[in-house]
């Protein structure tokens, strides 16, 4: 049979013609879906027999299209299989056909492999992995089709996939800054886009719990409501990515501003004087993007539960309302906030408050979601839900996490009227690109990371301005309030200053405070119009910006609140230059203000300085003893060391800044039990790892360090560690670390793996699940890993050598153990890390290797 490639391509063409025309008068998206998957089936055959492929050989669609849904836009995937390695003369018929797969039109994704590369390139890329789990037999040999088929699912592991995803999707969200509510959202990809619906079937498919909502039903993974709430959203998809196809008449999934107004149009929305129709468009999608998420935290849970056996865990009481299960917070009574309405607030208090948490139930979520509509008057005249709400502001920990939470679950919105009207909201402007509302979080998320001394490296100068302000959750008001008028026509930093009044009146803060807020509102634009439109050599400029200012406080928040807001427009928006100016404007007013001259120690750093310098007192030192190795030191490093260790490492090291020999001092801490050990040392290779191994081999648990990098490249690192045996001899192995640990510096042995030990009752019977999440900086140079998991002999070792596998070089480190239970940070960078599937990997093998 001869291969008449004209008249495939003119078949192609008119498969596309009629697949708008029919669609555009039945308005079916599914049947569009299911019909160009069954035309191009049609194309490809005739090709495949056209060609005489030996009857060996097996043609397969792979991906969304073996799914049996293609747009009308979107790549066709196929899979050639062989029974074996393809010959010269195969291999030049197999290019002839990728030749021809562009001739008649098809945009086609194709591989050429045989069962076992099959199986070899999903053990190592979940994403083949994920399409190959969906391959349709489209023409060839079936038996060979049936093989794969059989391999393919008999080396699946469920749980294992389930992690793979699970992390996957995280490494996507991160692409799009975790949030659905770009103005320009890619509605595959971006959080909330179909891509969250179909990472559910996978995982389903993937543990034989169905393939259509009605079998996740019968499987226990989803409830009925939820399939109707499932089944309008992805409907809303299907008809937005192909209506947005036919827009762009080209494979196009982001909904740039270019094709809103006509995709709005095509939906039925008009404009009207409160709101563009593409306005109205977006949010409809925003709304239907937060359903998504939520959906897919609900049923990704559901299903992790069913294939983990931690899910047989008995729930452990926290108060008469909240238990956890697992690391997730629970309700005990599903008509809780029915019955007490208080609890709401409680329940987002109880996340901030608790380590061990790391979410809620698919019941507290379906539970919280529907109490957004008790929050009405007599909810937010209660004084008691007032000071809750305060009280969020205030934790230590889980601020933004908490508040993103709410907003998603509609109870922020709920609370604060007026900002649940801006919820959605688009800005037309050249800057941002989140609506108003995700812009709010994304501000309180930046000002929130300068009090993180893992981020201290990112700005550090707003990290030392943040730990000299004295009350930081007052900037986070001044945030959710900044631009909470926007929309409502006129100055949105006017209309803006009368809520944050009312909001401080009704929730009793200081008349102090409440100053603080209402002028960081009124005044949120002011320095970086000045900063980049007025000139900064200008006497009479920095005087009145400074007359404006009053005072220290006031210039350290507008300093941190601006800085935040302007980052948090756009990744694009900031830069350098900007940063310089703002920083230049900062210390100008600083001068004026006659604050630069000698002022008093002031801030955490200033006043460790000044307690450090006090204790080196007491040893005769001279005054100048600390210069030459606090030179080498950034804030991070007088952040996370107290004042008596940085004296310890002063006394210790002042004469020996740059010795090329590794310094090792251990000492019997002042409070408390164990060993305290310093070490410094030019880096080398696996240091990390070979400290962690002599520590181990030497029968000692590491229950806090601090790794910490100089400017001049060398390792400084503090530990504290117990002796796991209670042999009583800390006094007597002092000099024994000192001499044996420095002895494997010098000489860079091979690190040593520790002996296994014996893991506590505690964590058998209580087991701790790992966790590891990756994330870049901000600046995309590095890298924060951070960890949880039950600690264990041996544990900070086998992450070093993960590490040191991956080429990772590690800057910082923060460990803690609390319990049973370890809490690590670190920082990394170099190796693979900056390619997101090496990414993944390192995650699950790090998960995989601290399962106890």
């Amino acid at each position: 049979m001869s291969c008449d490639v004209a008249a495939l391509r003119a078949e192609v063409k008119n498969i596309q013609s009629s697949l708008k025309a029919n669609y555009e008068q039945s308005g079916d998206a599914r049947s569009l879906l299911k019909e160009r998957c069954s035309k191009v089936d049609g194309v490809l055959t005739k090709l495949w027999q056209a060609m005489a492929f030996p009857d060996s050989m097996t043609l397969a669609a792979v991906g969304g299209y073996g799914r049996g849904e293609l747009f009308p836009a979107s790549d066709i995937d196929l899979l050639i299989l062989l029974p074996h390695d393809a010959t010269p003369s195969l291999q030049e018929k197999l290019e002839t056909l990728v030749g021809h797969f562009w001739d008649i039109g098809l945009e086609i994704g194709h591989s050429v492999r045989t069962i076992q590369e099959c199986l070899d390139e999903a053990a190592n890329d979940i994403t083949v992995q994920t399409a190959l789990l969906e391959a349709r037999l489209l023409t060839g040999n079936e038996k060979l089709f049936s093989a794969f088929e059989k391999r393919l699912h008999g080396n699946l592991d469920p749980l294992v996939f389930f992690e793979a995803k699970r992390l996957e999707q995280q490494e996507r969200y991160l692409r799009f800054n975790e949030t659905p509510y770009s103005l320009e959202p890619n509605c595959k990809d971006s959080p909330g886009g179909q891509r969250d619906l179909q990472v559910i079937f996978w995982i389903a498919k993937a543990a034989g719990y169905g393939s259509t909502w009605e079998e996740l039903e019968k499987s226990g993974i989803i409830t009925r409501e939820g399939i109707t709430l499932a089944e309008s959203c992805e409907e809303f998809l299907r008809h937005l990515r192909i209506r947005l196809h036919f827009t762009a008449g080209r494979r196009e999934d982001r909904l740039l501003f270019d094709y809103q107004n006509q995709l709005a149009a095509r939906f039925g929305f008009s404009s009207n004087e409160a709101k563009r129709a593409s306005e109205q468009l977006m949010q409809l999608y925003y709304r239907n993007a937060k359903a998504v998420t939520l959906l897919n935290t609900i049923l990704l849970q559901n299903m992790g539960a069913a294939l983990s056996p931690e899910s047989e865990q008995v729930p452990q009481i926290l108060d008469d309302d909240f238990q956890s299960v697992g690391n997730l917070l629970d309700i005990r009574d599903e008509e809780l906030f029915k019955r007490k309405p208080s609890a709401i607030f409680d329940s987002f208090l109880a996340m901030q408050e608790s380590h061990e948490l790391h979410g809620m139930t698919a019941r507290t979520l379906r539970a919280l979601w529907r109490a957004s509509e008790r929050i009405g008057p007599e909810f937010r005249d209660d004084p008691a839900n007032r000071a809750a709400f305060i009280k969020l502001f205030k934790s230590p920990r889980g601020v933004v996490h908490e508040f993103r939470r709410m907003n998603q679950l509609d109870v922020l919105g709920a609370y604060l009227p007026n900002f649940g009207r801006i919820v959605g909201q688009m800005q037309h402007d050249l800057f941002h690109v989140y609506t108003v509302d995700q812009h709010i979080l994304q501000v309180m998320r930046n000002i929130r990371r300068f009090t993180m001394s893992e981020f201290a490296h990112e700005y550090p100068l707003c990290a030392r301005v943040m730990s000299e302000f004295d009350q930081p959750w007052l900037l986070y008001v001044a945030a959710l309030f900044h631009d909470i008028a926007k929309g409502r026509g006129g100055d949105h930093s006017v209309l803006g200053t009368v809520d944050a009044e009312e909001f401080c009146r009704r929730h009793e803060l200081s008349p102090e405070d409440s100053e603080l807020v209402v002028w960081l509102v009124r005044n949120h634009l002011t320095m970086s119009q000045v900063a980049q439109k007025e000139d900064l050599t200008d006497p009479e400029v920095i005087g009145n910006f400074s007359r404006l200012v009053g005072d220290v406080r006031h210039l350290q928040a507008i300093y941190l609140l601006t800085h935040a807001d302007i980052r948090g427009t756009s990744p694009k928006v900031w830069n350098q230059w900007k940063g310089k100016l703002l920083a230049d404007l900062y210390y100008q007013t600083l001068h004026y203000l006659g604050q630069d001259e000698a002022p008093a120690p002031h801030g955490i750093i200033a006043e460790r300085q000044a307690e450090a310098m006090r204790l080196l007192r007491f040893f005769a030192l001279s005054e100048t003893v600390h210069e030459r190795l606090w030179k080498q030191l950034d804030m991070v490093y007088f952040l996370r060391h107290s004042a008596e260790e940085i004296a310890w490492h002063t006394r210790s090291l002042h004469y020996r800044i740059f010795n090329n020999q590794p310094v090792v001092r251990a000492r019997l801490p002042q409070d408390g039990e164990g060993l305290q050990v310093m070490v410094y040392t030019q880096d080398q290779p696996d240091l990390f790892a070979r400290i962690v191994g002599f520590f181990a081999r030497a029968g000692y648990s590491i229950v806090d360090a601090k790794i910490h990098t100089t400017a001049h490249g060398y390792a400084l690192d503090s530990f504290v560690v117990l002796d796991v045996e209670n042999r009583d001899n800390n006094r007597e192995m002092l000099s024994y670390i000192e001499h044996e640990l420095e002895q494997r510096l010098i000489h860079q042995t091979p690190p040593e793996a520790p002996s296994s030990g014996r893991l506590s009752r505690q964590v058998k019977h209580f087991p701790i699940k790992p966790e590891a999440s990756i994330r870049s900086d901000e600046r995309g140079t590095h890298f924060i890993l951070s960890l949880i998991a039950a600690d264990r002999p041996g544990l900070l070792y086998t992450v070093a050598n993960a590490l040191a596998h991956h080429g990772a070089n590690l800057h910082t480190a923060k460990i803690t153990t609390l319990g049973e239970r370890v809490e690590d940070v670190f920082l990394i960078s170099g190796g693979d890390l900056n390619e997101s599937a090496s990414r993944i990997r390192l995650e699950t093998e790090l998960m995989e290797k601290l399962k106890v």
